[in-house]
């Protein structure tokens, strides 16, 4: 079943400043994703955090505003050191991502690439995989779903 985009989808992205240039790209390659798809992009919203350990609370009070989008896109790259640090985020991260997004019940889509190392990051920030695009796609596909299950006239 094809589920029309009208009205507009409202989509906020959230992203991270730690690996701001690797975050930048991911974000750049969301907005021309979501542009091709026919969302203008005075319907999406850009906020940045620290890091991805922050993701989740701003996600969380983007949901909980008085008006809030259709979708959250979270986006962030932790790469992996010689320390735990890299589980802490990115388990963190993983997992208040998807406690908002169940408690808002909106999604809230995970893009935070976890990666051995810068060159990875890259690579599926503006290389091969282009992981931006795929959240952009990931989204449109959770809206379209999710009107495609609301009552009529709802």
């Amino acid at each position: 079943m094809d589920v029309s985009l009208k009205p507009m989808p409202r989509i906020v992205i959230v992203g991270s400043r730690f690996n701001g240039e690797i975050v930048d790209r991911l974000i750049e390659t969301c907005v021309a994703e979501l542009e091709r798809d026919g969302v203008p992009t005075d319907g999406v919203r850009v906020y940045r955090v620290p890091g991805a350990f922050e993701l989740p609370i701003a996600a969380q009070a983007v949901l909980r505003s008085p008006d809030p989008p259709d979708v959250v896109i979270c986006f962030g790259a932790v790469v992996r050191g010689e320390t735990a640090h890299f589980e802490y985020v990115a388990g963190g991260a993983a997992e208040g991502i998807l406690r908002v997004s169940l408690d808002g019940n909106r999604p809230v889509i995970f893009g935070v690439l976890t990666t051995d190392t810068l060159e990875q990051a890259w690579d599926r920030a503006d290389g091969a995989w282009r992981r931006g695009e795929d959240a952009a796609r990931d989204a449109l596909e959770m809206i379209r779903l999710l009107r495609s299950l609301e009552p009529p006239g709802a």
